[in-house]
């Protein structure tokens, strides 16, 4: 019995570990690739250890100001998507109409359709509108599907809300302004936070839908996925692993109290 115990204990420590690695593993090439000292395309093969390529990094113009597109999309998509999915989310809650279960179902569209749908869609609107192609279509494009993923993480923190904290607070006086604001509002942040952080993320990762609409505001993804014809270099590695490490910082510095909680109990 302890033999068959023991036998199971190594597979799935066997098991996590090959699942870890087939997780970890590229990401890990990508930051060891970041010190290569190597010059020649397709900058694979290891010529020794350097901090070039992070100094080399900030004289890539190109580059940065592929970053910082893709920084302002982000941020802006982000703030509108998060402003129009929280009011539509409590307004969807709150009140009945004619329609309410179509646009309930239409909501679901941008998720579960292939991207590339999605981004021929945007750039017929587009052409036929006579917008130019730019950084308005990514942020309009960015902010059509992320809208989605907010409403989707404020409506589940909505399943659970009580609607007497609210006539609570009219009945003592509070307007609907000041309610919104001070009760409203402070028991959603977790929902809105979390569909900020997911549109975010979202955004920044894009590449199908913004090749469609970027014209000559090229992104991060597109700027990188242009460079693998010829070898992804070093430099763009850099740039990576420093974002690779700017998300571990936050999530260490938003996440440390459950770190905090593993380390001394659960116990209240």
């Amino acid at each position: 019995m302890e033999r068959k115990k023991k036998r199971l204990k190594n597979f799935r420590i066997g098991f996590c570990t090959l699942v870890y690695l087939f997780l970890f593993l590229p990401i890990s090439v990508i930051v060891v690739n970041s010190f290569n000292a190597t010059t020649s395309k397709p900058y694979m093969s290891w010529k020794g250890f350097t901090f070039d390529w992070y100094v080399k990094l900030w004289d890539n113009s190109s580059l940065l100001e592929a970053i910082s597109n893709t920084m302002v999309i982000a941020i802006t998509s982000t703030i509108l998507a998060t402003i129009i999915g929280t009011l539509g989310a409590i307004g969807m809650y709150r009140y009945k109409f004619k329609g309410k279960g179509l646009i309930d179902g239409l909501l679901y569209i941008p998720v579960v359709i292939p991207e590339i749908v999605l981004g021929i869609s945007l750039l017929t609107i587009f052409s036929n509108v006579n917008i130019p192609r730019g950084m308005l279509t990514l942020i309009l494009a960015h902010v059509t599907f992320c809208i989605p993923f907010v409403i989707f993480n404020v409506r589940a923190r909505l399943a659970g809300y009580d609607n007497s904290i609210e006539e609570a607070s009219l009945d003592l006086g509070a307007n609907r302004f000041k309610t919104f604001f001070e009760i409203t509002l402070p028991i959603l942040a977790p929902g809105i936070l979390g569909g900020a952080l997911l549109a975010f993320t979202l955004s920044i990762d894009d590449v199908i839908i913004s090749y469609f609409v970027y014209g000559q505001t090229k992104t991060y993804p597109l700027k990188v996925m242009e460079s693998v014809k010829s070898g992804v270099s070093p430099d763009v590695n850099a740039l990576s692993t420093l974002i690779l490490l700017a998300t571990i910082a936050f999530v260490v510095l938003t996440q440390g109290n459950i770190f905090k909680r593993r380390k001394g109990g659960y116990g209240v």
